[in-house]
Order: C-alpha cells, then structure tokens, then sequence
C-alpha cells in the first residue's frame, strides 16, 4: 500500500473546475484535482420520490443510527485486544484533553482500540420520502462566495462549499480556512494559498488547523482508495509527505477533537491472549474516520447475529434435502448449506449464477418469501431472465431505499426470509452494514459474486474479507462459463493470459501503435465492423477503457463515438437526444441510459426502461457520455459485444482484477484495441489488487469465538 493513498480509476472521486478558472490566492493558475467520480447508479425511482432522494433517505436514516451508536459510545471503538504500550499512553492523552485535565499539546504515542460488545440490532424505520438536503439558503451562498473571492479561490466552488460546510460556512472558513478540503477534488496546496490570502503572516505549515484537515483528508483519500483505516506509520508518513512538520500531534489532535478514531488489533485475532502478564499480544495500530469505522462495525454486529442465531424453520429438513437433491450438481450444496445456516458464501462466474437462481425458486416453492438483489439494473435485468418469476429481482440501491422490493414489516426490517446478494464483491461496508441490519431475525442471506472481479468503489472488501475469515459456508461453483471467451476469462483468474481458439470470432486483438489510432480503430469496430461481422448493432457494444483523463481516455473515446453515432451541438449542457449516457444519481453505481430530452426540469433520461429527470444543477456532476466507459463503471453489466481499449499511455492502470473484469463484460464478442504490449500480460501474471486495509475479520473474531 502506498504510504500516501490518494485516487484510483476504481474510485474515480467526483471532478472539480479546472483551468483558468481555478487561480489560488496568489492569483497563479492551480487548476483543482481533476477527481473524477464513477458515474454510477443502479435502481429504480419510486412514484413519490427519485432513486437518488430515495438513497439518500435511506442513508439519512443510518447516519442517525450511527449518531446513536456514537452517543453511547464513552471511548474510541474497541477491537477485542488489551490495550497496552504505546497505544495505551495514547488513549490516556486522548481522554486527558477530552476531560479538560490536560492540554492538547499533550504526550503522543500510538494508538488503542477498544470495542464494546455488540448490541441487540436496532431497527430501522421504514425508509420515507424527503428529507433530501436542501439548497443553502442565498445568504449563505453570498457570503461565501465573498470569502473565496477575498481568498482566490474559484468563484465554480462556491455552491460546493455552502453545501459542504452548510449554515455559517463563511465564519467557518473565516476561522479555519483549510476546512476548504472538505470540498471534493480540493488539494492542501490550494487550501494552503486559500489560508495565506486570508490569514496572512499568521498562516505556517505548522497550524495546528492545517494539521488536522490535512490528516482527516488524507483518511478521506485512502476512503476513496478503498480502506476503512489506515496504519498509524502510513499516516504518519502521508503527513510528512504534506509538510506536516510534527504529524504526531497532528494525528492526537485530529483525535482528541473527535474527528477520527483509534484502533488498537491484534495481527491475529485468533491466537490466544498471552499467559504472562508482561507479555504483549502483537497488535497493529490504525486511524480511520467515524463513518467508516462504525460502518464495518455495524456490520461485524450484523453478521455475527446471522451466524450465531439458527435460521428460521422453514420447510422440513426433508423438504429442504428433496429440493436439493433435484437440483444439478453444486446448486444442491448450496441449497443445502442455505437450509441450515444464516449466511453463506457462493463464488463463481457468470454461468454460475444458475445455482442462486435454482436456490431462489426452491426456497419459494417451500413457502419462503426469497428475494435477491443485483448491484445495477443490468444484473438484475440479467438474472431476472433465469427465473419464471422476475417480480422477485430488485437492484440493491433499490430494495434498501424502498423503491423496490418486498417493503418492510412493522419493525422496519425487510419483509422477508432470504435474501440473494448478487455481485457481492461490490459491496462497501456501509451497503453491506444496511443490509445485514435490514434484515430480520432468522433470516437468511446468501452473497453470491465471482470474487476474481473489480473491488467495490466505496470502503472495503466485504466479500474478500469473509471468504479469508472462513466464518460461514462456502460454495464454489463448478460450472465453468463457456466457449472460448469463458476460457480466455478463467484463465486469466489464475494469472494466465492464453491464446484461445476463436473460430466465430469470439476474441479479436486489433493492435495499435498510439493513442490517436486506438480512438480511431475503436469508432471503426463500434459502427462498422462489429455489427458487419458479428451481427451486434452499436447500440449493443460497450467500450471499456482504463480512466477517464487521456489520449484515449473515456472522454477523447465518447467524444469520437458521438461525432460518428450521433452527431449533434450538445445543446443540453454537452447532450443531444439520443446520447448514449452513464447516470450517476449516488456516487459509486453506474446506470447505463439514453437521453430523451431537456426541459426546464431538467435532463431527461430512460434508463432500463425507467424515465428519469435529473435537475440541471445535477447533470454536470451526476451525468457523462456512456459509449465508453471504466471498467468500475461497467462492472456488474454485460453485453454482446465488448471493446477493450488498452492505450500504451494507461498501462499503470492495469492489473488482474481490471483485465479480467474488462474482458468478462462480453458475452458473445470482445475485441481488444491493444497498444499495451507486454504490460497486458505482465499485469496478468504479476500484478493483483492493491491491498486495502480493513479491520472487518477482527472485528468479527470474538464474537463469534466467544459465541
């Protein structure tokens, strides 16, 4: 892991202007980190409310629990471990400046982490609509831009910032002018010309203010990178690369003013506690933000109540063993292993999920009430088509915002006895925490996915995690996808990049020199020679490239593609009816649409058959051309036909997971517009995720040790 995580393609964070609008206070040019979100969305609009307004009730809604969480908390979060050390003379400091018996600029040491005993799950209320963050009042849009004016920051920051800091956000900047990097895409170099103008000689690299935005950013980059936590020497050494001149205090004083916590977890979370009372449990010290922090505990908490506790009697053991036995091969193992437990694991490719659909019609043929969830409309479109039944497939977004789904009982749990989790590598612990407390007692939960893919774009690796903790069943699947693209894709989950037979042109590498030709050789395959020689309308091929930014990146492609399949001036802030477009209403989820029209409410789309209107203040943010897309992006989709770009300036970017996630979006044909040479199979063979540091196996160690 790098010791200073910042942005990936996976996480591609929301953008900000750039270019000459973006002069700092000392009035250069210091064009704003061009952090590009993943334009994501998944999920339908309820009749009352939007899928987005619908999420963000949703999220509301955890947000207060976790506020509730936090008010009973008297300390920072536990791990199970005895404190001691380092870590202990931390957490004194910590508290000795939270009571007021010591000053802040107290000892530093590295940090603790205790963790109270999970509660009883709390239920949440039905999710309603409204609630949707209101538009700053004008005064405070006013005041604002005064601020950044009098600072040199770009007046394009303007709304960013009432809406981030909210009511006062002027005073607020007045008396700490770093609180600039809340905003999304804004790095400390422009936040510290911003201070300078505002705070002249009084403004030092060693402000204690800089100190502490400088490290809850930096825990906001690795969010984005994919961890929950960091390790304290990371952080610490990040703070330096900043400029940070003492990044030990900087870190006890983000933590004594409560905005991170600290965690003290043992290397081993299943070794015994030492024996002699002066023997110390080999431990590793982490930071993290709240949020994240209470999320993955959350959902340590939820998990372990779906492991511990018997699932509901649903059917006779008899009834269970006759379904199982009619089903083929590894579907009855899972069945099965569903009958008697609260969670299990299903790993496979895309032939695999006949067996959740096999899992999902027995269970509702015994009486259960079973549901599953896709991560977008695509897998839920997909799966929907194996089962007689479609009305029983929603997309995750959907079914925790109430837009789809069975609803939920008076208790506010989810109406239901299972739930089949599809594209489980995708979830991050906050959608992970939703759903396992969403869930009713004695219900069972069954996440399914093929773990060889792409990450989730938000915190964590929830289903990598689970599988390394060996807690709960697993099944692999034994149904190898077919033909020569399942061949080509398989192998490469092992690390190998084969030659494969293609006699229908399944797979075709066209090779390119740079990137100018791979834009041009790419337009030709989407418009000419795809639909010639394999038969699939242009409508029907997806582009897959590594970033957005480049030569031949997402835009440069999108740009080409939309000259040549539907040309026009871009009347609606850059869109045309017709515009292929990819639909972000929450960041992290793509959903695939098309333009209709714009009006004065907005841009309106269809989207898996679903009209929506995104508002015009929304679509710079929320909506971009879709012909092209990232792989991130593209995950948990799937289409006839596939266009990989592999430009030779975007070969940092490629890894196993990217390869094989890119090649696995076809179905019938891939082509590869290759000008990466031999960094294709060398990040096949060599190069695997970048690690992301998570704490959710320790946190689920002794409870169920103790259980």
């Amino acid at each position: 892991m790098s010791t200073e995580p910042g942005p990936t393609e996976e996480t591609e964070p929301e953008e900000t202007p750039t270019g000459e609008d973006t002069a700092t206070a000392t009035g250069e040019q210091a064009g704003a980190v061009e952090s590009e979100a993943t334009t994501g969305g998944e999920g339908d609009a309820a009749p009352q409310l939007s899928e987005a307004e619908a999420e963000l009730a949703a999220q509301k809604v955890e947000r207060e629990r976790i506020a509730r969480r936090k008010a009973e908390k008297q300390g920072p979060v536990e791990s199970g471990a005895k404190l001691s050390g380092k870590a202990a003379d931390l957490l004194a400091a910590v508290r000795a400046v939270e009571s007021g018996a010591k000053p802040v600029a107290a000892v530093f040491s590295e940090p603790p982490a205790p963790r109270r005993p999970a509660p009883e799950p709390e239920r949440r209320p039905q999710p309603v609509a409204a609630d949707v963050p209101a538009a700053p009042a004008a005064e405070t849009v006013e005041s604002v831009r005064g601020v950044l004016a009098e600072g040199g920051a770009p007046e394009a920051l303007v709304p960013q910032v009432a809406a981030a800091l909210g009511e006062g956000a002027a005073e607020q900047l007045r008396a700490d002018p770093w609180q600039l990097l809340r905003v999304t895409g804004v790095r400390p170099e422009q936040a510290d010309g911003f201070a300078r103008a505002l705070l002249g000689a009084e403004c030092g690299p060693d402000d204690e203010r800089r100190g502490r935005a400088v490290t809850v950013w930096l825990l906001e980059q690795a969010a984005l990178a994919g961890h929950t936590a960091l390790e304290l020497p990371t952080l610490v050494a990040a703070l330096g690369k900043q400029g940070v001149p003492d990044a030990d205090a900087a870190v006890q004083n983000t933590l004594a003013e409560a905005e991170a916590l600290v965690f003290q977890d043992a290397l081993d979370p299943r070794a015994p506690e030492p024996e002699a009372e002066d023997e110390e449990r080999p431990v590793r010290v982490l930071v993290g933000l709240e949020r994240y922090a209470l999320a993955e505990e959350s959902l340590a908490d939820g998990l372990a109540r779906l492991i511990n506790s018997a699932p509901k009697q649903d059917g006779s053991a008899e009834d269970w063993e006759r379904a199982a036995g009619a089903a083929q091969a590894s579907a009855g193992e899972l069945i099965r292993a569903v009958a008697g437990h609260g969670l299990v694991l299903h790993t496979g490719g895309e032939a695999s999920l006949a067996e959740p659909a096999a899992l999902l019609q027995a269970a509702r043929e015994l009486g259960l009430r079973a549901w599953a969830a896709a991560h977008g409309p695509l897998g839920r479109d997909r799966f929907a088509a194996l089962l007689p039944e479609a009305t029983t497939v929603t997309t995750v977004s959907g079914l925790l915002s109430g837009a789809e789904g069975p609803g939920r009982d008076t208790d506010g749990a989810l109406d239901l006895d299972l739930l089949v989790v599809l594209d489980a590598p995708q979830l991050d612990v906050e959608t992970a925490a939703l759903l396992t407390e969403s869930l009713p007692d004695g219900a069972r939960l069954l996440l399914a996915g093929d773990p060889a893919v792409l990450w989730s774009a938000g915190p964590g690796r929830v289903f990598a995690d689970l599988l390394a903790a060996r807690v709960c069943p697993q099944v692999a699947s034994r149904r190898p996808d077919p033909g020569p693209l399942g061949e080509l894709v398989s192998g490469i989950g092992i690390g190998e990049l084969n030659q494969v037979e293609a006699p229908g042109k399944e797979v075709v590498i066209v090779p390119v020199r740079d990137a100018g030709e791979a834009v041009h050789r790419t337009v030709q395959l989407v418009a000419d020679s795809v639909p010639r020689a394999i038969g699939v309308p242009p409508e029907d091929t997806q582009v897959i490239t590594p970033g957005h930014g480049g030569a031949a990146g997402t835009r440069a492609l999108n740009a080409a593609l939309k000259e040549r399949l539907n040309p026009g001036p871009g009347r609606f802030g850059g869109f045309d009816p017709g515009d292929r477009v990819a639909y972000s209403p929450t960041p992290g989820r793509t959903l695939p649409g098309q333009v209709v029209k714009a009006d004065a409410e907005g841009l309106h789309l269809t989207c898996s058959g679903e009209a929506v209107v995104v508002p015009k203040d929304r679509v710079d943010q929320s909506v971009r051309h879709g012909w092209a897309l990232t792989a991130h992006q593209a995950v948990g989709g799937r289409w006839p036909a596939v266009v990989v770009v592999l430009p030779g300036d975007a070969t940092q970017a490629l890894n196993r997971p990217w390869v094989y996630t890119a090649f696995g979006r076809a179905a019938r044909h891939l082509s590869v517009v290759h000008g990466a040479e031999q960094a294709l199979p060398r990040a096949v063979a060599e190069i695997e995720a970048k690690p992301r540091t998570t704490r959710l196996q320790v946190l689920l160690t002794p409870q169920l040790a103790s259980s």
